[in-house]
């Protein structure tokens, strides 16, 4: 079980505070517990990731949404694991850092790094995949950093030249009346510098396609539109940025018996009339095995009975919802002679009963 602090506690803000809230009060946090200020101060190191994670969680909408309902344990089972270390905060929020402390990571060294893309992988499951989740792999097509040059583009042997057209500075500038404009250079494209002899194998790009099998972990509970997220498993980063993320995006198939509504699921099972009326117990399919379920004299049609903690585990709780049970009542076809007979002779008293009910109302008595 998780034993992490509440996120708006951590950001110091109320349950509905709006979007610029959420950012000055990460922005204060950010501020006071950098690593720049607070060199080797472990704690500081901890505060500082704690309220980036929360940060992360409660300015996205879908991922506000989750731990507002579910809390810490939805995040886990949607696949969100928080930030793998300092690179990863200061990739997502590198603008903040800019706007507002004047500088992105923990150096000038870090400014031309670049996260990598986010993919999107589609996933079918069964319906008892999904309810008792599964361990499975899966093959993406990805870019990948390329073996021969290490990831710079360069024939091996060689490397990235300075770019003359800037000076290796990335950015080229004119003046236009009393004002001076800079703009990325067009022929390094901003990097400061140019690839003379390119890598055979990646053609100077640094990265590969390539396909990879990669292990997901599906949590029991899953349902359609449930969201995995996994860490690092996206494209690689440019100039040694982190790595993006592989979204794994869930599709449950339809049971052909049980029906799901929430963590509870549903089902229809037929009985006889006479079953109905006289009693009798049935053997009910459960998702985990047959179950005897007793059905009492005088069933109607409609009558709904449940297996208690028989349903799909909550995502947040692990606590299992129910089975819910609605009684069918068929109608007999192909009667022989002597159950026609036995039928009309019922049909008779039954005439016989609702005749003296009649004319008890007729009488301004009660039927009852």
């Amino acid at each position: 079980m998780s034993h992490k602090r509440d996120y708006y506690e951590v950001l110091g803000v109320s349950r509905n505070a709006s979007e610029d809230e959420l950012k000055s009060a990460y922005r204060k946090l950010a501020l006071k517990y950098h690593p720049d200020r607070n060199p080797g101060d472990k704690e500081a190191e901890e505060k500082f990731k704690e309220a980036a994670e929360s940060y992360e969680v409660l300015r996205d909408r879908e991922k506000r949404g989750i731990y507002d309902q579910y809390g810490h344990a939805g995040l886990e089972g949607s696949g969100f694991s928080g930030f793998g270390g300092f690179e990863d905060i200061f990739s997502s929020f590198g603008d903040i850092f800019e706007d507002f402390f004047g500088f992105g990571g923990r150096g000038r060294s870090r400014s031309r790094a670049q996260r990598g893309a986010d993919l999107r992988y589609d996933l079918t499951l069964s319906f008892m995949q999904a309810a008792f989740g599964t361990e499975t792999e899966i093959e993406v097509a990805k870019l990948e950093t390329c073996g021969e040059c290490g990831g710079n583009g360069c024939e091996p042997g060689s490397k990235p030249e300075g770019c003359r057209q800037c000076g290796g500075s990335g950015q080229v500038s004119r003046s236009q009346g009393f004002f001076t404009i800079r703009t990325s250079c067009h022929v390094c494209r901003g990097s400061g510098q140019v690839i003379a002899r390119p890598c055979p194998k990646c053609r100077g790009n640094g990265q590969v396609q390539v396909s990879k099998r990669v292990a997901v972990k599906i949590p029991a509970g899953v349902d359609n539109g449930s969201r995995l997220r996994l860490s690092g498993e996206g494209e690689p980063g440019a100039y040694a940025g982190p790595a993006g993320d592989l979204y794994v995006f869930i599709h449950v198939q339809p049971h052909e018996f049980f029906e799901r509504r929430e963590n509870d699921i549903l089902c229809q099972v037929s009985i006889s009339f006479v079953q109905a009326t006289l009693g009798d117990q049935i053997t009910v399919p459960t998702l985990n095995g047959n179950k005897p379920l007793d059905i009492p004299k005088g069933t109607q049609p409609g009558d709904v009975f449940n297996f208690h903690g028989e349903g799909i585990p909550s995502l947040r709780t692990r606590k299992r919802g129910d089975q819910v049970i609605q009684v069918m009542i068929k109608t007999p076809t192909n009667l022989s002679k002597k159950q026609e007979e036995l039928l009309r002779e019922f049909a008779k008293l039954e005439k016989g009963k609702f005749s003296t009910k009649l004319k008890n109302m007729l009488k301004g008595n009660s039927i009852h």
